[in-house]
């Protein structure tokens, strides 16, 4: 069993890039006579960051022998028992394990260290993610729910929860674990965005004799995307999700001769500002895929993403 998918999601081009750095960066910054040269000039943070990113990249690319010499110089520069090197060794053995009898010698590994050390973060976060891993969700669940309420304001946590419960079809409490990481990152657009498509989908089960319950999360995900623009005015998932939601509420909620739907917050939404704002998202999504055509760089939104937007633009 490979265990690289528990590093969580990339950039697969700038971790090849950054592996096929390694080899020359361990050169470049050699050790000799076991005196990290770093030290012998000003250290900062970001070459002990770098040696991180590296050995991440190297994990997820399968050079296991470079990230090893990589996690042994931060555990020979921090000490194998500061938390986050703990952490990273955890990652390292479970990357390199085998089958399920490694990965389950990894589980008790980590259990031994918080029966010493109940507040390690690094390692907390490291069983939860191998729990998941190992599809033992429910046992994900529960410990990701005792993270949480010993530590709120941990945003990461929240909307780990939340894909937990999502992947359950447990949409009202992914729903109110995004609000909470919220709560401690308001002005998260990427957040914004992802509270509005849980809402959306919640709103797409919906029974058809809930009509109200439908309206009511459709105009709340519409403010949500709104919302995410407002903060980050050229993101490409909120325009999607504003061009979404406003064609359901203009194709199923709009029809009402008074023009309005909702309420949300206390306020109807107009149609008028519904078929407004659906256009605008129209010509950002249409602007996005012209500037992607013709960027030769390739930088930008991803293939995988404007080809949903053509696709979406093709139904509307």
């Amino acid at each position: 069993m490979d265990s690289r998918d528990f590093l969580g999601p990339a950039d697969p081009a700038r971790s090849l890039r950054l592996s096929q750095e390694a080899p020359g960066f361990l050169r470049n910054n050699a050790i000799p006579n076991g005196q990290f040269p770093l030290l012998q000039k000003p250290e900062t943070m970001g070459d002990w960051i770098a040696h991180e990113q590296h050995f991440l990249a190297c994990l997820r690319t399968g050079d296991d022998k470079s990230a090893h010499i990589f996690l042994d110089r931060l555990a020979a520069r921090f000490g194998p028992s500061n938390e986050r090197v703990m952490g990273l060794r955890g990652l390292y053995q479970e990357a390199v394990a085998e089958d399920t009898k490694a990965l389950e010698d990894v589980l008790h590994e980590y259990d031994e260290i918080l029966v010493k050390n109940p507040a390690n973060v690094p390692i907390l976060k490291r069983r939860i993610a191998l729990l998941r891993s190992m599809s033992r969700v429910s046992d994900a669940i529960s410990a990701l729910v005792e993270f949480v309420e010993a530590f709120p304001t941990d945003a990461e946590a929240w909307c780990e929860l939340a894909d937990l419960y999502q992947s359950q079809g447990m949409s009202s409490q992914a729903i109110f674990c995004v609000e909470e990481a919220l709560l401690t990152a308001p002005n998260a657009w990427n957040l914004h965005a992802l509270l509005g498509e849980l809402q959306y989908i919640s709103a797409l089960s919906t029974h058809a004799d809930a009509q109200e319950d439908q309206q009511r999360l459709v105009v709340d995900s519409f403010r949500q995307f709104c919302r995410s623009v407002e903060l980050c005015d050229d993101y490409l998932r909120g325009f999607y999700g504003i061009k979404v939601t406003s064609s359901f509420l203009l194709d199923n909620h709009l029809q009402k001769a008074d023009n309005k739907v909702g309420k949300s917050n206390g306020k109807a939404l107009s149609k008028d500002v519904v078929e407004r704002l659906n256009i605008l998202a129209t010509k950002k999504l249409k602007d996005a895929v012209e500037k992607r055509q013709v960027d030769i760089q390739g930088l930008g939104p991803g293939q995988g993403e404007l080809a949903a937007v053509q696709e979406l633009l093709k139904q509307h």
